[in-house]
């Protein structure tokens, strides 16, 4: 029997050899081949077809001759929403194409956002209480910013929530306020108010948009659904990712939740491996060592398809909505009514305590940072953590890493840490970053692949999706380019090389996830899981890195072609 498929020695059972135009390895001992031999849902070994013939009894399958294999990208930061928000009317500002195949223009004013909301409110039934879309994003539009009262002149009575594209606030309609009692005298910091002093109808982060009450819930709610997790994975193959991150969107302490996830999963036909992160929000239990124990419990629990072990805590905002927390000199040309630095979503001297539950536990941390005070107070909070309770190769993870400094780069390289850095928003944000956010010369440093690959802390490169779309050969060209959406190169000494970025975006990424000895690289007894392209990211003008087609994925040794999702 095959040792690597059954465990026991002796001869190996037939096995399949795939030869192809390259095999990208990421394995440096072994950088590339000509195929690669497969058996069961292991890799047997790379190289030519010929050598690995000797290998024994074999079948050889050329579908792949014309293609270049790659690790299967692994995205370290993204979320089932990604699937679930399909189920409403998007108005984001970049056009977007939804599983079923649908492009949808984008919104380039708000007066686009208004028509394509007063069309789909036609489309409801006539006694729909509740209207939901998502993906706006106010900061793409000059003059004033889209608030309740726009909204009334299309949803009228129909309570209406609108997702910003950030995830990070919401706008919601005059019914909808009324309904749930949201007013001028409300006394929650997420309640904007405009220039006069009075509530308008914009929500920032979840102590605002909590108080729009069903609206909120049944939003969250779409992302839960079975329909939701299948969408997700497919779009994920069609990218060619074959392992992804639900990072905080899940609720684990539910067995509801949790068994949906084991349901889907379970599925032979299920086209992707799911990470799924345990969090300390939206109703989680107030017993910090309570959610620490059921995490570890968790990992005992997990299978080829569906792994645990890592925690999603939040720390500060969004710096495109202007709620994340950046160091002096603040925020550049904050919006009118914008007042003090951003939110702090987890009280920082709190973090220390509530990140040593699960440290001890053996769990791997990552924590939302967008801004640089932010970034600050994770990296002192893993220090502090690890003077109490020393422990090798934890890999506690800075997410998103947007403004952490170089300075902070060296902290992080010392003490073992990891970032996840947000490369997309150098296209979908780079120029509103530059002209409204933080100015000119910090968004020059923004997401610094460059220092820190510099510093030697290691880093993975993410999407963030449904915030921009799932695809990895865009991530990777933002970090390779750091072309912004208007075609200007934003910090040009913070780029990266495409070997690098395709580090970042496989054996990097299962580094930060505690998979790399699973995933990531192409080498014999790792699992046969393969990104399929269409030409080889090695050879093409990096400019044209993110338009490289994507025949689909190997997962476990089963080829899995792209193709539009019916669900």
């Amino acid at each position: 029997m095959n040792a690597l498929a059954s465990g026991d020695s002796g001869a190996l059972e037939p096995f399949v050899i795939y030869p192809a135009r390259r095999v990208i390895t990421m394995n440096p001992a072994f950088p590339d081949g000509d195929a690669v031999a497969v058996s069961g849902e292991r890799i047997l070994g790379v190289g030519s077809a010929q050598d690995l013939a000797s290998w024994g009894t074999h079948r050889v399958d050329d579908r792949f001759c014309e293609h270049v294999l790659m690790p299967g990208f692994i995205e370290a930061h993204c979320h089932v929403m990604s699937g679930g928000l399909w189920s409403f009317t998007y108005v984001g500002f970049f056009d977007r194409r939804d599983p079923q195949g649908r492009l949808w223009p984008g919104c380039k004013s708000i007066d686009d956002v208004l028509e394509r909301l007063r069309q789909a409110r036609a489309e409801l039934d006539a006694d729909t209480e509740t209207f939901l879309a998502w993906g706006l994003d106010p900061i793409y539009f000059t003059g004033e910013r889209l608030v309740a009262r726009h909204l009334d002149t299309v949803t009228g009575d129909v309570a209406t929530l609108v997702l910003h594209a950030s995830g990070h606030l919401a706008t919601v309609n005059s019914a909808l306020m009324e309904r749930c009692g949201i007013d001028d005298s409300s006394t929650s910091p997420g309640v904007a108010r405009g220039g006069d002093g009075l509530a308008n109808g914009e929500l920032h982060e979840p102590a605002g948009m909590m108080l729009a009450g069903e609206a909120f819930v049944e939003m969250m709610a779409a992302n839960r659904t079975e329909q939701a997790r299948w969408r997700y994975a497919n779009e994920a193959r069609n990218a060619g990712h074959t392992l992804l991150t639900d990072l905080g969107t899940t609720q684990l302490w539910d067995p509801d939740q949790l068994g949906n996830w084991q349901k889907v999963t379970s599925d032979p036909e299920y086209p992707a491996r799911v990470m799924v992160a345990l969090s300390n929000f939206f109703g989680a239990p107030a017993d910090t060592d309570e959610l620490a124990e059921l995490g570890a419990r968790l990992k005992q629990e997990q299978t080829s398809k569906l792994r645990f072990g890592i925690v999603k805590l939040i720390l500060d905002g969004s710096i495109q909505g202007f709620t994340a927390r950046i160091s002096w000199p603040h925020y550049y040309k904050p919006p009118p009514g914008h007042v003090g630095n951003g939110q702090w979503l987890t009280p920082p001297d709190q973090m220390a305590d509530l990140l040593e539950a699960y440290h001890r536990a053996g769990l791997t941390v990552h924590c939302h940072c967008n801004g640089d005070e932010a970034s600050e107070v994770f990296i002192d909070a893993v220090e502090q953590v690890l003077e109490r309770h020393p422990r090798w190769d934890h890999r506690h993870t800075v997410q998103h890493c947007q403004l952490t400094t170089p300075a902070q780069y060296r902290r992080m390289a010392a003490l073992g840490m990891c970032a996840n850095i947000f490369s997309n928003h150098i296209y979908y944000w780079g120029d509103q970053h530059r002209d409204a956010t933080v100015g000119p010369e910090r968004a020059a440093r923004m997401d610094a692949c460059g220092t820190a690959l510099a510093e030697g802390v290691s880093f993975s490169i993410h999407s963030d999706s449904p915030i921009t779309p799932l695809g990895h050969l865009h991530t990777a060209w933002c970090a390779v380019n750091r072309v912004t959406a208007s075609g200007e190169v934003l910090g040009p000494h913070e780029r990266i090389g495409v070997p690098e970025a395709l580090r970042a975006i496989t054996i990097e990424a299962a580094r930060q996830l505690k998979l790399d000895s699973e995933v990531g690289s192409i080498e014999a007894g790792k699992l046969a899981d393969f990104a399929v392209l269409e030409d080889d990211p090695l050879s093409v003008d990096p400019m044209a890195l993110r338009d490289i087609g994507v025949w689909g994925t190997v997962l476990g040794g089963v080829p899995q072609p792209a193709r539009v999702s019916a669900a």
